[in-house]
């Protein structure tokens, strides 16, 4: 990753800064703690003096914080025996028939 030199000064004129771009591309990488120390010290420095990649992390983080309490709606009840034994019997005769037709052909 290239590091920001302390004068560095950034184009966010339609979030097209380089080293914003690249900050962009490795959050998710930096976020899960899979960033070599030097690349994370590099994101950090950038981020603590960069408002548009302060605002995208934190709406980053607010997304990762808002999957974790996702959950699944509950799995529909499991089917009857009586149903099961019905379905198994219309496919078992509809592939005979398809079986059937096949041979007819």
């Amino acid at each position: 990753m290239s590091h920001q030199p302390p004068d560095h000064e950034h184009d966010h004129q339609h979030g097209k800064d380089p080293l914003c771009l690249e900050i962009f591309a490795r959050l998710s990488e930096y976020l899960d703690g899979e960033l070599a120390a030097e690349d994370c010290a590099g994101i950090e420095a950038h981020i603590a003096d960069c408002p548009p990649c302060v605002e995208f992390v934190k709406q980053l983080r607010g997304s990762i914080e808002a999957s974790h309490h996702f959950r699944v709606p509950g799995q529909p009840a499991p089917v009857d025996a009586e149903l099961r034994e019905r379905l198994s019997q219309a496919w078992s005769e509809a592939l005979a028939r398809k079986h059937q037709d096949a041979q007819q052909d």
